[in-house]
């Protein structure tokens, strides 16, 4: 191993949603140096982008994508254990792995959580992340090409649109008047506080074109001198000089180097951040021991707080002369609803998919290529959360995600509900002139809540919104990681600023908040926070 003499005042782990804003942000001031590190690729020049990254959504194995499924295929794939089954489900987990991060592989889906998420946060100790605090983040980030005013930003980095109903796929205009018929609302713009119903999904691909923190963000910054951005270079643990991080151990080529900073910030996401923790000796202790881990410092919450949006999936196979359209899944409309008998806004999301996977295996044992068209069932606020857990002390081999799905009643409860919505709405007249059958669940698993749950525990799979694994919050929280500045407890110089300091899962997905806590610790730092 060779040392690398040079020191950066700030290096960030992850270019991700919130990696590639903070060196941007904290690039602006010419007397800081910045290191921004990524595990994958870069293509600073559009015309390089390839089209998996630059278009649709990368769900498979690509350059840019991990590859991870639920069930270990390799040692480089990500782990899903569910506890009411004996055996870990297979399904797909992607994640970034390219500059831009997972803003570059994602659905594009540009929704804000409800004003309730970020209010609850401050409650819990966090007061300078309400919606109010957070407002004029949202609005930083964007420029909404449908909207203006107090609610939306006009000259952001990140281009928001949505399609016109004239432009809407058939079987999105076919959802969309099943829901108004059923007496759900309507509602044409998502982002605005206190909505609810169905309308247009807003979407950050102007033009089909994701436009992910590597287009909006660094690529109008790579000139500049004091900012390197470092690809291809996979950390393997932060260097602490006792309690002190003073930088971090990278291969790059095949070779160990050490990165020295002033601060070091992980943006590796809700995965990648407390793996590192863990990988680095900070996390609960006895689960360090048993790593062969040495321990660096004893916090109990490093992985611990996993939460995310269970999903499942109602499939139809489509009429012989229905045209699939062309390209990846097409989602154009979105119904978020508050379920029955539940004390939380907007904590059910629908939505359709122009073209899904039949019978809801897309990886691993009954995969399934035939396409046919789905309404996706989200559970935008579960009850239930689970964990990250090390497999192995080797940084290139997976963590084990414990997601901990459906174990409440209160979560299966609202499941059922939104899956025999959504059947009702596959019965409506335009929808079931597209169709020729639903094949899942079938007539017999919807014949009792406990076939149900039956169903639901086979099918039950991520929406890749892992957060709150190194969660956020106030001195008395004893599983709280970082404080609201995202600084890490109990350690000098080190901070994390990525999906994993929410203490919450929002009821949205989570690309544009970890835009925000991008934006948000970036502004902390530069005010000496």
């Amino acid at each position: 191993m060779r040392a690398n003499k040079n020191t950066y005042d700030t290096l960030i782990v992850g270019s991700g949603s919130a990696g590639a804003i903070l060196a941007t942000r904290l690039s602006e001031d010419p007397n800081r140096s910045v290191l921004l590190i990524e595990a994958g690729p870069d293509y600073p020049k559009f015309d390089e982008i390839p089209n998996e990254v630059k278009y649709g959504y990368a769900r498979r194995e690509t350059s840019a994508n991990w590859g991870h499924t639920k069930t270990p295929v390799s040692d480089h794939k990500w782990s899903f254990i569910a506890r009411y089954t004996d055996e870990a489900m297979p399904g797909i987990v992607p994640r970034g792995k390219v500059v831009g991060g997972s803003s570059a592989v994602n659905a594009q889906i540009f929704l804000r959580g409800v004003p309730e998420d970020y209010d609850t946060w401050a409650s819990w100790g966090n007061d300078l992340w309400s919606y109010r605090e957070l407002l004029p983040y949202f609005r930083m980030i964007e420029t909404d090409t449908n909207f203006d005013g107090d609610f939306h930003g006009q000259s952001g980095p990140i281009i928001v649109r949505r399609f016109d109903q004239e432009d809407w796929n058939k079987d999105q205009l076919a959802f969309y008047n099943g829901a108004i018929s059923l007496g759900y609302p309507d509602c044409p713009d998502h982002n605005l506080p206190d909505t609810t119903g169905v309308g247009p999904t807003p979407l950050n691909n102007p033009d089909g074109i994701r436009w992910s923190t590597a287009i909006g963000y660094l690529n109008n910054v790579r000139d500049r001198t004091n900012l390197t951005v470092m690809a291809d270079c996979l950390v393997h643990r932060v260097v602490f000089d006792g309690k002190k991080a003073v930088g971090v151990l990278a291969e790059s080529d095949g070779e160990l180097v050490q990165y020295n900073a002033k601060e070091v910030i992980l943006s590796a996401g809700a995965i990648g951040s407390p793996h590192l923790l863990l990988l680095s000796g900070v996390g609960p202790p006895s689960h360090l021991a048993d790593m062969d881990v040495p321990l660096v410092l004893g916090l109990p919450g490093v992985g611990e707080n996993l939460r995310d949006h269970p999903q499942v999936w109602v499939s139809w196979r489509t009429r012989d002369d229905f045209e699939q359209p062309p390209g990846r899944p097409g989602i154009q409309v979105t119904l978020r609803y508050t379920a029955t008998d539940s004390h939380l806004p907007n904590d059910m999301l629908l939505h359709p998919s122009s073209r899904g996977i039949v019978g809801n295996r897309a990886v691993g044992p009954g995969s399934s290529e035939e396409y046919g068209l789905i309404m996706v069932v989200c559970l935008d606020l579960e009850v239930g959360s689970g964990s990250i857990r090390l497999r192995t002390n080797d940084p290139r081999i997976q963590p084990m995600l414990d997601y901990n799905f459906l174990e409440e009643e209160f979560d299966r409860q609202r499941m059922r509900e939104g899956v025999r919505i959504c059947v009702e709405l596959g019965e409506k007249k335009e929808w079931s002139e597209l169709v020729t059958e639903r094949v899942s669940p079938t007539d017999k698993d919807l014949s009792s809540d406990e076939r149900l749950d039956a169903w639901l525990r086979q099918w039950v799979q991520t929406s890749h919104h892992v957060s709150g694994t190194c969660k956020m919050g106030p001195d008395g929280d004893a599983m709280s990681v970082v404080d609201q500045f995202g600084n890490v407890r109990g350690l000098e110089n080190l901070r994390i600023a990525d999906a994993s300091i929410m203490p919450d899962c929002i009821r949205a997905n989570t690309n544009v908040t970890s835009m925000v806590i991008g934006e948000r610790v970036a502004d902390f730092i530069r005010r000496g926070k």
